[in-house]
């Protein structure tokens, strides 16, 4: 099919693809980002292909604690997907029977009790999926090769009375996530995104800081104090005693149980 210059300027403004030229900013940017990568393990990091977290998991409403659970949080990652997310994940609660969870497939999420398992409501599934897209860490692992991402360099800063080099990510769907990297450890210290909210009919913040940061296996560092807010309010902080990366997961994990009962949304 030949594009003519109409069709060039019609196939970009709905968004199909997008064409940015390179330039020193995009240039500094990426070399960040690269450094960045270095800090957090290099080809180990990459390569990463489980993770499991077990710590202190906080829900917050209001600025005030609205529910403690210990927490194991297990990821793997895939080479290919049938659907938007390279990854399958599964967060179970409770420090011994583990009797609630959430399952992340490639297609679905669930939420899983002794009472059976209910599919996710559509909305909060793109919320979800939106969420892990805009995740510095997920960017890093798994998206780096996609065609149009750039990394744009807007300038030095200070971050929680620390200096990091300011970055602006933006995907060939134009997703932008900003990220601020320590200028001396490289390391991401703090992300925020806004996405659209039909239920306030809004635009809403979310700002993740990373801290704690510990070796876990194949030379990978991660965050263990990890804490979210949505405009300017807490929301979630999960505090990891242990992460462990590249060990072996049991292959039913990311699966419902047999003969589980499937309830009504």
């Amino acid at each position: 099919m030949t594009l003519t210059r109409r069709g060039f300027l019609g196939v970009a403004a709905s968004g199909a693809f997008v064409l940015r030229a390179a330039t020193p900013s995009t240039a500094r940017g990426r070399e960040i980002v690269d450094k960045a990568i270095h800090a957090l393990g290099g080809d180990g990091f990459r390569q990463m292909t489980t993770r499991t977290e077990t710590g202190r998991a906080y829900s917050f409403y209001r600025e005030q604690i609205s529910g403690l659970s210990y927490a194991r949080i297990s990821t793997k990652y895939l080479a290919q997907s049938e659907g938007p997310l390279k990854m399958v994940q599964r967060q179970s609660f409770g420090k011994t029977k583990e009797d609630t969870a959430l399952i992340v497939t490639e297609k679905d999420i669930w939420n899983l009790s002794y009472k059976g398992a209910r599919a996710m409501e559509a909305d909060r599934v793109k919320q979800f999926r939106e969420t892990q897209l805009h995740d510095v860490f997920y960017i890093l692992r798994s998206r780096m090769d996609e065609p149009g991402l750039v990394f744009e360099h807007r300038g030095k800063d200070v971050v929680e009375n620390q200096p990091v080099e300011n970055i602006e990510i933006i995907d060939g769907e134009n997703r932008k996530v900003t990220v601020w990297i320590h200028s001396s450890t490289m390391l991401p210290v703090k992300q925020s995104f806004k996405r659209w909210d039909a239920a306030i009919n809004d635009r809403r913040e979310e700002v993740t800081r990373y801290t704690k940061y510990r070796e876990c296996g194949n030379g990978v560092l991660w965050p263990h104090d990890i804490q979210r807010e949505r405009d300017k309010e807490k929301i979630y902080e999960m505090y990891a005693d242990k992460v462990v990366v590249g060990s072996s997961l049991a292959g039913d994990l990311f699966d419902l149980p047999p003969l589980v009962t499937i309830l009504k949304k």
